[in-house]
């Protein structure tokens, strides 16, 4: 059975939602351009109530030092999620300084972007596979856009990995066949407005993942 990663969270109604309907793990952006971007403070709070219930997910682009200390000393999340251009041996650095799980995201057009996971897979406890975004794009993900799922079926990676990119309640399921995703992660396509998570929406998104 799949399992799910509710992205983006900011709000108490949405984390409540994320947890009343099982998710594994729930992120929280940190990226400033991203409209889904919290607080420390506030990222803090939602965690004291996430903790111990499911997985705790500090959200990063290319993290400076700085970040990395605050997140571990404020949030202590379970795992960071590196979104950027992050080579392996920035990952290990990471994860090292922050005593956090890791969970690198690699951003796939074609086939051959499956490529890139294979230097990540001694570093990262997962690996993420999202839609690459366009050249003018000013974030690296979070977009709302699909790739082809069919090119991950019968892959086979020496970590488990989440499937990303434009997934909602209406094609998971599809998604989660098409691929052979044991995880999926979702952000844009359970809120009702850029950046506004909907708790209904969250709570169909994870209904229809349970049913695979």
């Amino acid at each position: 059975m799949a399992v799910a990663k509710i992205c983006g969270l900011s709000t108490c109604p949405a984390l409540d939602a994320a947890l009343d309907g099982g998710a594994a793990f729930v992120g929280f952006n940190f990226f400033p351009r991203s409209p889904r971007w919290v607080s420390l403070d506030a990222a803090a709070g939602l965690a004291s109530v996430a903790r111990g219930r499911t997985m705790v997910v500090a959200v990063t682009v290319d993290p400076d030092d700085a970040l990395i200390d605050q997140l571990k000393a404020e949030l202590a999340p379970d795992f960071i999620q590196l979104h950027g251009t992050e080579t392996p041996a920035r990952a290990r650095e990471i994860a090292n300084r922050s005593g956090a799980a890791i969970i690198k995201a690699l951003a796939v057009s074609t086939a051959t972007d499956l490529d890139f996971a294979l230097p990540f897979e001694g570093v990262a406890q997962h690996l993420m596979f999202d839609a690459k975004a366009p050249a003018h794009a000013s974030r690296p993900g979070g977009l709302g856009e699909p790739f082809d799922w069919s090119i991950l079926a019968g892959r086979r990676f020496a970590r488990p990995w989440f499937l990303a990119g434009g997934l909602d309640a209406d094609n998971v399921i599809t998604a989660i066949t098409a691929s052979g995703a044991p995880m999926v992660d979702v952000s844009s396509g359970v809120e009702r407005a850029g950046g506004l998570k909907d708790p209904a929406l969250i709570i169909r998104f994870l209904a229809a993942v349970a049913r695979v």
